[in-house]
């Protein structure tokens, strides 16, 4: 199997190829070692701006950010990562967000969303979030951010991962069913419970 450099580091070439350009390739990567330094930076900074705020309200607007991601999370992979788009940009472009994933969900390169999707998108959010409440935003943001970053691990988890650890093997089983079982169910991967509230939880039976 061929091999590239990411980062200065081999991988085994992908099996689903996206871009043409190499360049463009690597941009839709998301190795653990990049991952953990960049959102580490960003979880800091964000605490640290919420440093005047007292502890008591610092942590309930983090909660409060922690439950929009959770909703966030549901209504994303719901409704726009399956978004059943009819035209052949449309299709191409669904299949570059997240069909990719569905035709090769072992592949640990992309198990968790690229930097360059997350990042403008947590630098608008913060923003967004500081505009609408200046004297709290940072918080919110921790939150919601702190919830985007356990998403992720445990996604990446779910896909490369096996425990006997109980909490972790009914995540895993979750989300294995959304992809395995009942694509249009399961759509929750941390907060699995908003797919009871909604409707789309999966029976076992294929649908």
């Amino acid at each position: 199997m061929k091999q590239q450099v990411v980062a200065g580091r081999d991988y085994a070439n992908v099996s689903v190829r996206l871009f043409n350009s190499a360049a463009l390739e690597r941009l839709t990567y998301m190795p653990m070692h990049w991952f953990l330094p960049v959102w580490g930076v960003i979880l800091a900074s964000a605490g640290w701006s919420c440093r005047a705020l007292p502890l008591s309200r610092c942590f309930a607007l983090a909660c409060l950010g922690l439950a929009i991601w959770t909703l966030t999370e549901y209504f994303a992979h719901r409704f726009l990562f399956h978004l059943n788009l009819r035209s052949r940009q449309g299709k191409q472009f669904i299949f570059l967000i997240h069909g990719n994933h569905h035709d090769d969900p072992s592949d640990y390169l992309r198990n968790m969303m690229p930097l360059v999707v997350t990042l403008p998108l947590a630098f608008l959010i913060w923003a967004l979030m500081g505009t609408l409440y200046p004297n709290g935003g940072a918080a919110l943001f921790l939150g919601f951010a702190l919830g985007y970053v356990l998403y992720d691990f445990v996604h990446y988890a779910t896909h490369q991962y096996s425990s006997r650890f109980t909490l972790f093997k009914k995540l895993k089983q979750h989300h294995l069913r959304h992809h395995h079982i009942a694509e249009h169910c399961n759509y929750a991967v941390t907060a699995i419970f908003w797919d009871r509230v909604f409707g789309t939880r999966a029976t076992g039976r294929k649908r």
